[in-house]
């Protein structure tokens, strides 16, 4: 792979493609402030161990992956060093999406000494939790490659750290669900208690002309058939057995979308695939991740 210099922010054109609502515009103003919240969190207004180093030192930093795992949040990298000095170069010999073995050197970060110590832990604490969401997603979706159905994310997701964990998913192989209340509407428990029992929600969606437009949760077959009968196209099956799920597939007869979502892992996820459902959702594509050991050594020269 030919390695390249880059300054700010830089993302693949295979993930450009695969972004919907996730659009380059919103990443960029995502790396910005999350790097902005980081460095003034760790830094505030001063950065104790400056006067350490002495002088104007030049140094050269190197990345090491001290596990295997998938490659995600280089732009949030990239961010934290030219927020603190324009002039910091950093030299990638992998992407996002790569995947990387044990001891693998990643980059190479060239400029001031100070600089590269004040970045040096905020910017591993982004590619760390990134590449976690990234190699968790990849590995689920490796489980089902030969089935149709397709992975999706929740809203799980750690705050203030929405927008980056969606688009490691992406990078990982997986798809975006909603983004936000913002941007989609999805119907679940509490908005049914609202108005005492699903019929009356539904008689209130059909009033709105919205039953084609949103997505509702349902428990149980009943609900399904009743959803069904006004029309929703975009249905979550919760907590479903996979017999269950088979039950409602042909119930359904391709009328709606089918999502299964809740108590979906590694262990059983290719019997849910083999049902031939159309989506899987699963909370712990950003909530239980476990980070990726990175380390970066720094040399003067």
């Amino acid at each position: 792979m030919r390695a390249m210099f880059v300054l700010g922010v830089g993302l693949s054109k295979k993930l450009l493609i695969l972004m919907n609502k996730l659009s380059k515009k919103i990443i960029d103003e995502a790396i910005k402030k999350n790097v902005e919240d980081a460095l003034r969190e760790d830094i505030r207004k001063i950065d104790l161990s400056e006067n350490i180093i002495m002088g104007k030192k030049k140094a050269c930093g190197v990345l090491i992956a001290k596990q295997s795992a998938v490659l995600c949040g280089s732009a949030w990298f990239n961010k934290t060093f030219s927020t603190l000095n324009k002039n910091i170069q950093v030299k990638w010999l992998f992407k996002d999406g790569d995947y990387f073995k044990k001891g693998s050197k990643l980059c190479e970060i060239k400029g001031p000494y100070q600089d590269l110590l004040k970045g040096e832990r905020v910017a591993i604490n982004f590619i760390q939790t990134l590449s976690s969401v990234a190699t968790n997603t990849h590995e689920l979706t490796a489980l089902i490659k030969n089935f149709p159905t397709k992975i999706y994310d929740t809203r799980k997701t750690i705050p203030g750290l929405r927008i980056a964990q969606k688009y490691a998913v992406l990078t990982g192989g997986g798809n975006n669900q909603r983004l936000g209340l913002f941007d989609q509407v999805l119907i679940k428990e509490n908005h049914i208690n609202a108005f005492d029992n699903l019929e009356n929600l539904l008689k209130q969606l059909k009033k709105l002309k919205l039953t084609n437009k949103i997505q509702i949760e349902i428990e149980n077959i009943n609900d399904l058939k009743l959803a069904l009968a006004y029309d929703v196209k975009n249905i979550l099956l919760d907590n479903f057995s996979i017999k269950k799920i088979r039950e409602a597939i042909e119930i359904n007869q391709k009328k709606a979308l089918l999502e299964a979502s809740g108590n979906i892992t590694k262990k059983n996820i290719i019997h849910y695939a083999k049902t031939g459902v159309d989506r899987i959702s699963l909370g712990t594509l950003t909530k239980n991740i476990k980070a990726i050991d990175f380390s970066v050594i720094i040399h003067p020269f």
